[in-house]
C-alpha cells in the first residue's frame, strides 16, 4: 500500500475520532451552558476548540504523518490551520441555527445540528492545511521524518532530533 493511501486511511480513523470526540465536547458544553442564554453554543464552540485542537493535533502527529519532535511548532502550525475553521465555525453557526430554530422549528436541537453541519465541512478543509502547513515536511526532510525505514536506510544524522 503506497504511503500516501496508507496515510489517508490513518487520517480517516483519527478523524472520525477527532469528529466523535469534537462534537462531543461542543455537545457537552452547550448542553451544560444552555442556560446561559439562546446563543450559549457560541460560548460553547470558543471553550471546546482548544481542547479539541489538541486532540486532533496529537492524533495526527502521532498517527497519521508520524512525524518526531517538533511539538510546538507543529501545534502553533495546527492552530493555525484550525484558526480558519474556527472563524468558519463562528461565522456559520449563528445564521445555521436561526435557520433551523425558524425553518424547522427545532429551537432545542438547532445548535447540535448546526454543530454537525459545520463539523462535516471543516474536516475536509482541515485535512489539506493539516497535510500542507501543520505537518509539512519539507524539501529533502521526507527521508528524515520517515520513522524508522528511513534510520534502516541510513539516512537519518547521528544526534540529530527526529
Amino acid at each position: 500500500m503506497s504511503e500516501t493511501r496508507s496515510q489517508a486511511i490513518r487520517y480517516g480513523v483519527v478523524g472520525a475520532w477527532n469528529t466523535i470526540f469534537g462534537y462531543g465536547c461542543y455537545s457537552l458544553f452547550t448542553l451544560i451552558l444552555s442556560g446561559l442564554g439562546p446563543h450559549s453554543y457560541m460560548l460553547a464552540n470558543l471553550i471546546a476548540t482548544p481542547i479539541n485542537i489538541t486532540v486532533s493535533f496529537l492524533g495526527y502527529k502521532w498517527f497519521v504523518f508520524q512525524t518526531k519532535g517538533n511539538y510546538i511548532r507543529e501545534w502553533l502550525r495546527c492552530i493555525a490551520v484550525y484558526s480558519s475553521t474556527f472563524v468558519l465555525s463562528m461565522v456559520s453557526l449563528p445564521p445555521l441555527v436561526f435557520c433551523i430554530r425558524r425553518l424547522a422549528g427545532l429551537k432545542e436541537a438547532a445548535p447540535y445540528l448546526a454543530g454537525a453541519a459545520v463539523i462535516g465541512v471543516t474536516a475536509v478543509v482541515s485535512f489539506f492545511g493539516h497535510k500542507h502547513i501543520s505537518f509539512w515536511r519539507g524539501p529533502g526532510q521526507a527521508a528524515r521524518w520517515a520513522g524508522p525505514a528511513g534510520a534502516v536506510r541510513g539516512e537519518l544524522s547521528a544526534g540529530r532530533e527526529l
